[in-house]
C-alpha cells in the first residue's frame, strides 16, 4: 500500500486509524483521476456518489443562486471535501470546481457509509472531522456577522501570513473575487478595504501582499481565538 497511489490518503487523520483490511476494503472501488483546470467536479443538488480526497492541485468550493454566486472555501491537498453528504447519503450543498490541473481519488460514497458502520477507527475520524468543520462554519458566519469589510480582510491576511510561514511578503492564495467573495463582500469592497488596511500596515501590489508593520496590523484587526481558527 505504500507504493501504490493510495498512500497519501492512508495517512490522512480521516483514514489514519482504521484497520488495514477495512482501509483496503475502502479502496477496493476507489480510482484515482487527473482533471484539467476549471473543471466541474460536483454540482450541488446532485447526489453525492463520490467521497473526493484531493492530493494535488487546488478545488474551488461555491455555491450559486438566482443568478448570483458565492466562494465558500479553497481545498488543498491533501484533504477530503464535501464529507457530510457522503455521510448522510444527502445531496451535495455545494458546487466543486478545480483551480488548477488535480490528481484526486474518489471513493463510492455507498462503500465508505458501509465501512463507517463496520469500522470504529474510521467512524470516530469521520465524528471529529465533522465537529471540526462544524466549529469551523460557526467561526466563519461569526466573522461575517460580527466584523466589518475591514475586519474581515484584516484576519484573512493574518491567516495567510501564518500559512506563507510568517513571511511579511506573500501571494494571496486566490484570486482577489474569490478572495471578496469568500469573505461577503464585493471586488469593488475588496479594493477599498485592502486602501484602508494602508493605515494599518499592509501594502498591496497585485496580488502581493506586504505586511509592513504586523504589529499595528494586529491592533486593528483583535484576533480572537472564538472567530478565527488559524490551526487550517
Amino acid at each position: 500500500m505504500t507504493d501504490s497511489p493510495f498512500a497519501a490518503v492512508r495517512h490522512l487523520d480521516l483514514f489514519a486509524q482504521m484497520s488495514d483490511e477495512a482501509f483496503a476494503r475502502l479502496m477496493r472501488g476507489a480510482y484515482l483521476q487527473s482533471f484539467p483546470p476549471q473543471l466541474q467536479l460536483i454540482t450541488e443538488g446532485d447526489p453525492s456518489d463520490f467521497l473526493h480526497v484531493l492530493i494535488s492541485g487546488r478545488v474551488e468550493l461555491y455555491s450559486s443562486w438566482d443568478g448570483r454566486e458565492t466562494s465558500m472555501a479553497t481545498v488543498h491537498p491533501v484533504s477530503t471535501f464535501i464529507l457530510a453528504a457522503t455521510v448522510r447519503d444527502a445531496p451535495y450543498l455545494m458546487s466543486a470546481r478545480t483551480v488548477e490541473k488535480c490528481r484526486l481519488v474518489l471513493i463510492p460514497s455507498q462503500d465508505a457509509r458501509a465501512v463507517f458502520e463496520q469500522d470504529f477507527g474510521f467512524a470516530k475520524a469521520i465524528v471529529t472531522e465533522l465537529a471540526r468543520c462544524y466549529r469551523s462554519t460557526i467561526r466563519t458566519s461569526k466573522s461575517l456577522k460580527l466584523r466589518n469589510s475591514q475586519e474581515r480582510l484584516a484576519n484573512y491576511l493574518l491567516r495567510q501570513l501564518g500559512k506563507s510561514g510568517n513571511r511579511t511578503r506573500f501571494e494571496l492564495l486566490a484570486e482577489k473575487r474569490r478572495v471578496a467573495s469568500y469573505l461577503g463582500m464585493t471586488p469593488e469592497n475588496l479594493s477599498r478595504a485592502f486602501n484602508a488596511l494602508k493605515a494599518h500596515g499592509v501594502e498591496i501590489d497585485g496580488s502581493s501582499v506586504t505586511i509592513v508593520d504586523r504589529d499595528k496590523l494586529l491592533s486593528f484587526a483583535r484576533p480572537n481565538p472564538l472567530l478565527d481558527d488559524y490551526s487550517n
